[in-house]
């Protein structure tokens, strides 16, 4: 039987892994951003991408807790996975709020060079 120390830890493992998968799966649509794709590729690479993610669960799931699976690591992923939405969205508003405004001036600053032109 486990002690409160090691479920807790098995909790912050479970939260890690769901930040880890949620950051996997940003990746993905990042690269579909900037990689035009068909409805056939992006089918794909879901299903390797939900066939990673299962294995990747079983193996934590295996290491941390013997292959049972307990509440709270289904939790605790499903944490991890809202903590590292919030925390991409923030970062995304972030660089918009940063990058955005100089690359609408860049902009500007081109049209008017090639309208002196």
């Amino acid at each position: 039987m486990m002690g409160i120390r090691e479920e807790m830890m098995v909790f912050l493992a479970a939260v890690v892994s769901g930040g880890i998968v949620r950051l996997i799966y940003q990746c993905i649509r990042c690269f579909r951003r900037i990689v035009s794709h068909t409805l056939a590729a992006i089918g794909a690479e879901d299903i390797i991408f939900w066939l990673g993610s299962a294995v990747y669960m079983f193996v934590q799931i295996y290491h941390t807790s013997d292959g049972s699976i307990r509440w709270y690591f289904i939790l605790g992923v499903g944490l991890g996975v809202i903590l590292m939405w919030v925390f991409l969205d923030r970062e995304e508003k972030l660089f918009k709020k940063i990058y955005g405004n100089k690359e609408k001036d860049l902009r500007q600053g081109l049209d008017k060079k090639e309208e002196k032109s």
